[in-house]
């Protein structure tokens, strides 16, 4: 017998678990279920301990919402507001401050230990624009064949790399090798929420004018590349790991 009792009770539970997740909104006007409740004016005035009725009589009156505020409070805290627009200004913020908010992100540049000099200063460009992003930088420097014997060679050329962009970046985590790989990190000065701002910065600038209508290929691709970057940070929110120009 107790068994079937459980059991029923188990059933019941999962039927109401199938009827969909408890809201979350608080409780309003008429939905508000309770004999008095301390209220709270629209200004944030105390108005004291009044009973359900006279707290709905002024909702109506101001021509407002009487919205629970502190369900478990004994009485139950209630307040005079537009709960529409408190709904509207609730979810403005919460955007902001997810569009403010920033994420690392891991970029990573694989050079070859005797890389041709034209394609040094390319891979070189795509770490300086990485770095006035505010993203990490992750370099590897790949070892073939007899390569691999010459550490020293990557060794140079990841020294060279971190005193080219020493006014951007730092080194976060020294060389070390890794089988067939050296790695550096470099970490930025700039933080990411400073570049991202410079970003929007330039955004504004740009509509409102002040900057030229026809950029340079250069300051184009670093515009974009920022806020292509603040757009992928904002919607990621992880560690993303980006190569570039694998085969060189």
């Amino acid at each position: 017998m107790t068994s079937d009792v459980n059991a029923a009770v188990g059933q019941s539970v999962a039927w109401c678990y199938r009827g969909g997740p408890i809201s979350a909104e608080p409780r309003i006007n008429d939905r508000i279920r309770v004999p008095e409740v301390r209220l709270v004016g629209p200004s944030g005035e105390q108005v004291g301990i009044v009973p359900l009725a006279k707290a709905l009589e002024l909702a109506q009156e101001y021509d407002l919402d009487l919205v629970e505020v502190a369900a478990n409070a004994r009485p139950p805290v209630c307040k005079l507001m537009d709960y529409g627009k408190f709904k509207y200004e609730s979810a403005m913020k919460a955007r902001e401050a997810r569009k403010n908010q920033a994420h690392t992100v891991i970029k990573e540049m694989k050079l070859r230990p005797k890389i041709d000099p034209h394609d040094y200063d390319t891979k070189k460009g795509h770490v300086v624009r990485f770095l006035k992003q505010g993203d990490k930088v992750k370099i590897t420097i790949m070892f073939r064949g007899r390569e691999q014997s010459r550490p020293e060679l990557g060794h140079r050329l990841l020294q060279r790399l971190a005193g080219d962009v020493q006014e951007l970046g730092f080194v976060e985590s020294a060389p070390k090798q890794d089988g067939r790989n050296m790695i550096m990190v470099l970490g930025p000065h700039k933080k990411k929420t400073e570049a991202m701002a410079e970003a929007r910065e330039a955004q504004a600038a740009r509509k409102a004018g002040r900057l030229p209508e026809n950029p340079s290929e250069v300051e184009q691709q670093a515009y974009d590349d920022a806020l292509a970057a603040e757009a992928e940070a904002a919607e990621a929110g992880e560690t993303v790991d980006e190569t570039a120009d694998e085969n060189n």
